[in-house]
């Protein structure tokens, strides 16, 4: 059963010894119970089932708003004791690993607080709600990582298999040098009857489907690429729905989307509130290898659950994924001959494609958790001492990412081209 503590005065900061404490196990505080922090707790439970891990992995602390909730949630996935105050996890000698899946205006405060006691952190994405924040927490990040501190980003979608060997694919050259790339993140929840949960409140999401979702495309395509967008050549940024029911109950509007089946049901009252937030925002931009590439991203698209796509063009061939047929991958080989060359779909279940070899047999689909459950098995790996299987993003990668989001708001507002470097 899962001890529940109360708030109280945070104690001094406590610099632990994390070579001596990662010989053997890995103590995790979970901060942030809601949608990501049910994803997350799923991923620690089961990376070490799946995969064989350096590191023994404890769940210790949930850290949440509500005592109550957060001990049921404890109790429910699998964490050992639970507490409303996060400040406590980081005097804990227990932690070392710090799992930040809150709302995006307290990750800088969340991070920098736990890399100064000298502990790991993983985030959730975007890193942060402004540009202002997600420097801080960069140059936070350099300075612990000279004393053999590490960060991670939560980009979850790298670790579909099909992601994982497009990526593969690249590097070996297969489609060559690369023209287009269009990527696209289409869901729909967020229409005229979706209350005015903590994603449209600027304060607290710092953007709309432009932080929440072209963060992942943005990232997906520096990731499978090997570039970096160096220029946004223009940008639209628009707002639908002005105002939005009020829901009274300030817990469900904390928690994002994850709860959007039974939003019907919430308690909601008649008044209405300002949506402070973009619903679209769709941008050209300019990549380092002299690719082109627009980026879509929308709550609003009709139809689109979860459609997180791209295609990528090169002079050899192309690949095209989207996310809600996630375990496959499109391929054309434009060297094949003329009468056999077509789009071919391989089903990347296979143990040879990414991670696969860690779940089902041949055929057998993974899901949107698996992801994250590989995720959290290479932050173990890596924090063993071992090499994660793909890539994992840090703070200093999350940092690009985050200043393409910059300067594509930057295009919108002043409509006119914005180069990265003038972010940065």
């Amino acid at each position: 059963m899962a001890k529940v503590r109360t708030r109280k005065s945070a104690s001094k900061k406590q610099t632990v010894s994390l070579t001596e404490q990662l010989s053997g196990s890995l103590g995790l505080a979970l901060l942030g119970t809601k949608f990501m922090g049910r994803a997350h707790s799923i991923a620690w439970a089961n990376a070490p089932k799946f995969f064989d891990l350096p590191l023994q992995v404890d769940r210790n602390w949930a850290a949440g708003r509500d005592a109550a909730e957060t001990h049921e949630f404890a109790r429910k996935w699998g964490w050992k004791a639970s507490t409303i105050d996060w400040h406590e996890t980081l005097t804990n000698p227990t932690v070392q690993l710090v799992d930040i899946a809150t709302p995006n205006d307290v990750h800088k405060e969340m991070a920098i607080a736990a890399l100064e006691t000298g502990r790991h952190v993983t985030c959730e994405k975007p890193l942060a709600g402004t540009l202002a924040d997600a420097r801080e927490m960069r140059n936070a990040a350099r300075k612990a990582a000279k004393h053999g501190v590490k960060t991670f980003v939560w980009f979850n979608y790298r670790r579909a298999p099909a992601v994982g060997l497009a990526y593969r694919l690249v590097r070996e050259g297969c489609i060559g040098r690369i023209f287009h790339i269009r990527a696209a993140y289409l869901q729909d929840w967020g229409g005229p009857a979706t209350p005015l949960v903590w994603r449209f409140q600027a304060s607290q999401a710092g953007s709309g489907a432009h932080g929440d979702l072209n963060a992942h495309i943005i990232d997906m395509a520096r990731f499978i690429t090997g570039e970096e967008v160096t220029q946004v050549v223009g940008a639209i940024e628009e707002t639908f729905i002005k105002e939005r029911l009020l829901v009274v109950d300030s817990e469900a509007a904390l928690s994002g989307h994850d709860d959007t089946a039974s939003r019907s049901s919430r308690k909601q009252s008649k008044k209405m509130g300002k949506s402070t937030v973009d619903d679209c925002v769709l941008f050209l931009a300019r990549m380092s290898g002299g690719a082109t590439a627009s980026f879509e991203a929308t709550r609003l698209a009709t139809g689109n659950k979860n459609q997180n796509c791209i295609e990528i063009n090169g002079e050899k061939g192309s690949i095209r994924f989207s996310f809600e047929r996630m375990n496959e991958l499109q391929f054309w080989d434009d060297t094949r001959p003329d009468a056999v060359k077509g789009w071919t779909k391989i089903l990347c279940t296979e143990s040879v494609h990414p991670y696969i070899k860690h779940y089902w047999p041949a055929g057998h689909l993974v899901g949107y958790e698996h992801g994250f459950v590989s995720q959290a098995a290479d932050i173990v790996r890596v924090l063993g001492g071992q090499p994660a299987e793909i890539p994992l993003p840090d703070f200093e990668d999350a940092w690009k990412t985050q200043c393409v989001l910059e300067a594509v708001i930057r295009s919108a507002r002043r409509r006119r081209p914005i180069a990265v470097s003038e972010v940065d």
